[in-house]
């Protein structure tokens, strides 16, 4: 028994144009970030075997793939309306003035020409196209002549609303005098070509007429006599879309599935049009269907809503060579990958295959089907029974399939590139352990998967998702290995230069000369590059202190040594505010190997007691600016250490790092006791209550095992550290405690409590 359409299909699809009756025209959306998501989590591209026509049926998260809502119908038949005309007027007009004609806003132009083969009288209009247009030719006589009526008929067939299908937009036509005109023009005109346009534009102003009954009875009087053409079909979605207005639901439903079956560029229309309410009107528009082609039809339509593979089934007996089987296989398969579970594929024994839960009766109807070479596409179906013989680990089966296949594809890239990346994917999933053997048999494919097809320009093949599996199934088997370098060129995790084992061993691996060529792919398609490394080296090295090695590092680098820092790094101000230090006027300015050369400088002088207090000072500001919580944290910020407005923003170990403020600490201490005065040990103070702070807000939210609503329900809103303290204590007679107070108001807020 066929399931009838789910209630939610149903309200969305009851709006469409209730006069849309088989729509017009249109012309084309964008991508849809949902398709996005189907493409890129896909290894079988519809479009590699399937008619463009039926695109936008494709496995889609929005209504029509790659298009979202249908919103050509002013539109769709452009191109070949302008065409047709073209070659009926052949050199009497330029191409470009009949698309101005048919297509822009040209209705006073046409006015005044029809108005000048009316009365033979000039005007400026005349004049105007009189170089251009050979006026006195009698087809473009004809041409005019049909454009001024059909104009007329366009004030209600035209639609200024794309995405509104309620039936409150749709305009009636109630200009019978023109209608009139249409059928004197149709009747006595003996130009076939003219006569089979004024037959679709009366066909068009009957159905946008206030008797829409006359689109019926002039179809069914003059159908037999007219070309089964774009224009016939156009029509026949009009007769359609009346039946369905007047609740004749399987009647209309037969007559979208005949649309669908034979007119292409409408198959979108069709397909939105068509809406059995219940069993019976799916029922009563099979019983309509006059053969087993029709009834194909009408279940490839079901098949898009609801139960593909029922439809491939029913399909296949009434018409196995039905090009419709096709699109509907396509979804069929891509239901079938959306099954596919990563996680288990990624974390399994050995990266061994991937996990999937291939529907059994999917698998049968497929095989049954692909090896009946009774379809369409024979190739087609056993790539598809190819490829779920890969997701069921049948492998060798698989392999079998696809070298029996190859011969029998289409010449083109895309079917090419089809069969290429599945055999990849099944050659990848056999392999167990890795080895330089396995690596050399893989190397042409996965160059071209990683290399050749990311710079090519057919957007449409869908080799993304292949790419990441294969690198995280690699990096799996390198990691059984113990292969870490290689495991995180596959794979990267931010945690493998945690390790400075891992550092080590992968810059070896960089400068490594005379690569084999699987070494120089791996090199190629790692982000991390050399000079990224040596940052992170320089910039772990600062934050241990040792200054010297910081230096070599950074001096590899070619960009970070010479960056600009945005604030004076020796600077040391009562407020932390970045973007305050970042604005205000710089007398010098320092580069990043600069600061360190200075640091050092600073160093060397400590270490033979020179100027103890102000080096000692400078170097914790130095170290309390390159922090998290200072001016200068761009310095850490990296492609490994990472970056954020938050700490939160990076690993933990990096995190770790760029909040500690203990060698500033210990630095501005050393400066306390070299302090020859109290402003001096004010100031020391202040700074080391600072990171005292810092130290309370790393332990209490940065690392700490209570969520964050624990943390706020704690109701501690102040607290005052033992620098604070002493400083109120000892230095209250300072000029720099007065500052304190008017610039922090934190540390205000605690004089005054601690006053009360």
């Amino acid at each position: 028994m066929i399931k009838t359409f789910s209630r939610k299909l149903l309200l969305i699809f009851s709006g469409v144009l209730l006069l849309s009756y088989g729509v017009i025209q249109a012309c084309g959306g964008g991508d849809w970030f949902e398709d996005w998501y189907y493409s890129y989590n896909s290894n079988f591209t519809p479009e590699a075997f399937v008619e463009e026509s039926y695109s936008p049926l494709f496995l889609s998260g929005e209504i029509f793939y790659g298009i979202g809502f249908d919103d050509r119908h002013n539109s769709r038949f452009n191109d070949e309306i302008t065409s047709d005309w073209e070659n009926y007027l052949k050199e009497a007009m330029p191409i470009e003035t009949v698309k101005f004609f048919l297509l822009e806003e040209s209705a006073q132009d046409i006015i005044a020409l029809d108005n000048y083969y009316t009365t033979q009288k000039s005007n400026e209009i005349i004049v105007k196209w009189a170089t251009t247009v050979a006026l006195g030719n009698e087809r473009v006589k004809r041409f005019i002549t049909f454009l001024a009526l059909a104009k007329k008929t366009e004030t209600a067939s035209l639609r200024k609303s794309y995405w509104e299908y309620d039936s409150s937009d749709q305009k009636v036509f109630t200009d019978w005098k023109v209608i009139h005109s249409l059928e004197k023009q149709y009747a006595t005109t003996t130009d076939d070509f003219m006569k089979n346009r004024y037959w679709f534009q009366l066909m068009k102003a009957y159905f946008y007429s206030d008797n829409k009954q006359k689109a019926i009875d002039f179809f069914d009087q003059t159908a037999q006599k007219v070309e089964k053409n774009t224009l016939y079909y156009r029509a026949f979605g009009y007769c359609a879309g009346v039946n369905y207005s007047r609740g004749n639901y399987a009647v209309s439903n037969y007559m979208y599935s005949v649309l669908f079956d034979n007119c292409p560029q409408m198959r979108v229309v069709a397909t939105y049009s068509f809406r059995p309410n219940n069993e019976n009107d799916w029922n009563g528009a099979l019983a309509l269907a006059k053969n087993n082609k029709e009834k194909a039809a009408l279940w490839a339509i079901h098949g898009y809503y609801k139960d593909e593979q029922n439809a491939v089934s029913e399909i296949f007996k009434l018409d196995p060579g039905s090009k419709h089987l096709n699109y509907l296989l396509t979804r069929l398969i891509n239901k079938q990958e959306n099954k596919i579970n990563v996680t288990a594929a990624d974390s399994n024994e050995a990266g061994k295959k991937k996990v999937v839960k291939v529907d059994s009766e999917v698998y049968a109807l497929v095989s049954q089907i692909a090896k009946s070479n009774q379809t369409d596409q024979p190739y087609l179906w056993k790539i598809a029974m190819g490829y779920l013989q890969v997701l069921k680990g049948e492998h060798g089966m698989a392999d079998k399939t696809f070298k029996g296949v190859k011969s029998e594809l289409p010449k083109t890239e895309l079917a090419s590139n089809q069969l290429r990346l599945l055999q990849l994917i099944n050659n990848l999933s056999q392999v167990g352990k890795i080895s330089s053997s396995a690596e050399n048999a893989l190397l042409s494919d996965l160059n071209w998967l990683y290399i050749t097809l990311p710079n090519s320009e057919n957007q449409k093949f869908r080799y993304y998702n292949a790419t990441e599996w294969s690198k995280k199934y690699l990096a799996t088997l390198y990691l059984k290995k113990k292969n870490f370098v290689m495991s995180e060129i596959f794979a990267p995790e931010e945690e493998f230069y945690d390790s400075k084992r891992n550092v080590q061993a992968m810059k070896e691996f960089i400068l490594k000369e005379n690569k084999s060529a699987w070494e120089v792919l791996a090199q190629k398609i790692y982000s991390t590059k050399i000079e990224d490394i040596e940052n992170y080296e320089a910039v772990q090295a600062t934050f241990e202190n040792n200054i010297s090695s910081a230096i070599s590092h950074l001096e590899n680098t070619t960009e970070k040594k010479n960056m600009i820092l945005l604030a004076n790094p020796f600077n040391g101000n009562i407020k932390d505010c970045h973007d305050c230090e970042h604005q205000a006027p710089q007398s010098r300015k320092f580069t990043a190997l600069q600061f360190l050369k200075i640091v050092d400088e600073m160093q060397q002088k400590l270490k033979v007691n020179e100027d103890v207090y102000n080096n000692s000072l400078l170097l914790g500001n130095a170290f309390y600016n390159i922090s998290f919580f200072g001016n200068a944290r761009i310095y850490h910020e990296g492609a490994i250490v990472g970056s954020g407005s938050s700490p939160t923003n990076f690993r933990t170990q990096m995190m770790k790092m760029i909040v500690d403020c203990s060698t500033a600490k210990r630095y501005y201490k050393q400066a306390y006791e070299a302090a020859s005065n109290k402003e001096q040990k004010a100031k020391c103070l202040y700074m080391i209550s600072k990171c005292e702070r810092n130290d309370y807000y790393n332990t209490n939210y940065y690392f700490q095992d209570k969520g964050w609503w624990d943390i706020y329900d704690s109701e501690v809103n102040f607290k005052a550290w033992d620098s604070f303290k002493a400083l109120r204590k000892e230095y209250s007679d300072t000029q720099y405690y007065q500052e304190v107070i008017n610039e922090c108001g934190y540390f205000n807020t605690y004089t005054m409590n601690a006053t009360k």
